[in-house]
């Protein structure tokens, strides 16, 4: 865009309520230097300015933004204007968001790991307690819940010093910024952090007391009372750590969220009891020792809460997915709508590998079938000093302590190879070691999902912005045309929008932006544009436009020869074999 006069501000028009700090918005002249003055403000609504300096120059200037969205993501641009005529040089690098620095990619591990260390820590204690209460006393088990624990706490203050950089500069010298972090601590995400922090002490206690007193607990009824004390304890403190990722991310902006934030928790404990529960469920069927092995009743009982745990999921995913898309088309017009759909495709590939695995499980529970065995197989019969008195003869009380422990480890050997031995324990183990696989790439799928843009705000941010564009256009004689592409290769997908001002008969300036499905500038190997007007038989007219910043291609001094219905044809290549040429006619002159 060319302007006759220098304005006195600039304006940015979000599709929700941003976060913004000192630096969010900066305007750039074509040396680099700034010329803002003063701190971003909110006019109105959704609408942020800066005040520029008086008397600037002739030449493009670049607009650049770093905010935080309303779901704790950072969202990053940039878009020129010149003042008079365009300059010849331009800023470029402006624009780009932290998230996609190696900082982002750290901070979208420890979302990934805190998420895990989640699932296995409330999970695997809710096994515990709703199907194996004989499981306290398993080391294996105590380990896995404690792993959890220690998991969810690391990633968690991994993401509180990452944060500050993740939503600003993307540099890993900010990871320790003192003020920083006191920024941080002053949003909703760092809230969100130190109140995990804060639950994840109280989970402490109950792992403690799971693990200890009520281990040792052998009284029936002072164990029942135990029992229901930590359960309640329990569900209040995993809905509370759920609630943390729920109260800072899409579920507190958007549609309803007075209602998606507790269907939003209810989710993720479904998802906790059924992953969880899984993998406590696969290093019980492992790790147990041979004289305690998992019975099938406590098989069962997890196969109900799976269940139940499932049909949770189906219904508020559903929710979710209204609230999220809006519209059918949203499933493959966004990239949230795409990777919703590896989500849903993923659920019902662990729904059908749990269903062999509940025919296991009512294997396992008939007698008639060979039932899991939860008494001591019989011993077989190992030599021995035939009486104390002898061993005293021989006088050898290590040699007998040492014969003592073979016997014990010939045992536990014995007992293993028949539980082992059982085709239908074998056969559960080995469906449920699916499951957990496909756990694992689900786990990632529903990350990256968190972190991508709802598909209903990302359609009304396009319409907003084609609403935009035919306003400008109708009220200055600007052209604007959008093209979405598909080069067929990987990361081919987007949309390509070009800008004549002020598309009219004579000399254009032409700007091309190039953008992912998701929004986001999308730097490609290279962009050409074709002008032909087929009616006079001209063209096409050439021209290959200079790369400004990411995403971002303009050209001067663009010439129309005479008004007509004109073929705009651009090619964009995305790898050294994958381009595309798609086009669009439009009256210009």
């Amino acid at each position: 865009m060319v302007v006759d006069k220098a304005p006195t501000q600039v304006s940015l028009t979000f599709s929700e309520k941003v976060a913004m700090n000192d630096d969010s918005l900066q305007v750039l002249d074509p040396k680099g230097a700034k010329v803002q003055v003063g701190s971003p403000v909110n006019v109105s609504g959704t609408t942020y300015a800066v005040k520029l300096k008086g008397g600037l120059a002739k030449g493009t200037y670049t607009v650049g933004y770093q905010v935080v969205s309303a779901d704790s993501h950072p969202v990053a641009g940039a878009y020129t204007f010149s003042i008079g005529a365009p300059s010849q040089t331009v800023v470029s690098g402006v624009g780009t968001t932290a998230g996609d620095t190696a900082v982002g990619r750290l901070y979208s591990v420890g979302r990934y790991v805190s998420y895990a260390g989640f699932i296995v820590l409330a999970g695997g204690a809710a096994f515990v307690l709703a199907c194996w209460q004989r499981g306290s006393g398993v080391r294996a088990l105590q380990r896995l819940v404690v792993g959890g624990w220690l998991t969810l706490t690391a990633a968690t203050l991994w993401l509180l010093l990452l944060r500050g950089s993740y939503t600003s500069s993307g540099r890993f010298g900010d990871v320790f910024d003192l003020d920083l972090l006191g920024q941080v601590l002053q949003t909703k995400t760092g809230a969100a952090l130190v109140s995990r922090l804060l639950l994840l002490a109280a989970a402490a206690l109950f792992i403690a007391v799971l693990f200890g007193a009520y281990n040792r607990r052998e009284e029936a009824e002072e164990k029942r009372d135990l029992t229901f004390g930590l359960t309640i304890g329990g569900v209040v403190v995993a809905a509370g750590l759920a609630a943390s990722w729920a109260m800072a991310e899409h579920a507190s902006t958007g549609l309803q969220p007075g209602v998606a934030m507790p269907v939003d928790v209810l989710h993720l404990l479904a998802v906790a009891a059924w992953l969880g529960g899984l993998t406590a469920l696969l290093v019980a069927l492992y790790r147990a020792p041979a004289d305690t092995p998992v019975e099938a009743a406590a098989v069962h009982r997890f196969s109900r809460l799976a269940f139940a745990s499932v049909l949770t999921l189906v219904a508020t995913g559903t929710y979710q997915s209204w609230r999220q898309l809006g519209s059918w088309s949203a499933f493959t017009e966004t990239r949230y709508g795409q990777l919703l759909l590896v989500k849903i495709a993923l659920v019902a590939l662990l729904v059908g590998v749990a269903w062999i695995s509940r025919r296991w499980t009512g294997r396992l529970a008939d007698p008639a079938t060979g039932a899991v065995r939860t008494e001591r197989p019989e011993k077989e019969a190992v030599s021995a000093p035939a009486s104390a008195g002898q061993e005293a003869a021989a006088g050898d009380g290590e040699r007998a302590a040492q014969l003592a422990r073979q016997r014990a480890a010939v045992d536990a050997a014995r007992q293993k190879r028949q539980r082992d031995a059982d085709p239908n324990r074998l056969g559960l183990r080995r469906s449920v070691l699916t499951e957990a696989g496909v756990a694992v790439v689900l786990l990632a799928v529903t990350t990256w999902l968190t972190q991508t843009e709802p598909g209903r705000t990302e359609l009304d941010a396009r319409a907003a912005s084609s609403s935009s564009s035919s306003s400008s256009s109708s009220s200055s004689g600007a052209l604007t045309l959008d093209m979405p592409f598909d080069t067929g290769g990987t990361d081919g997908k987007g949309l390509v929008r070009i800008d004549f001002d002020p598309a009219r008969v004579g000399g254009n300036e032409m700007h091309v932006y190039v953008q992912r499905p998701n929004g986001r500038a999308f730097d490609v190997p290279e962009v050409k544009v074709a002008l032909t007007l087929a009616a006079r038989k001209i063209g096409p007219l050439p021209v290959t436009p200079d790369h400004i910043t990411t995403g971002h291609w303009a050209a001067s001094g663009v010439q129309i020869p005479m008004a007509g219905d004109w073929k705009v044809a651009v090619t964009v290549r995305t790898s050294d074999i994958d381009q595309v040429t798609v086009s669009k006619n439009a009256q210009i002159g």
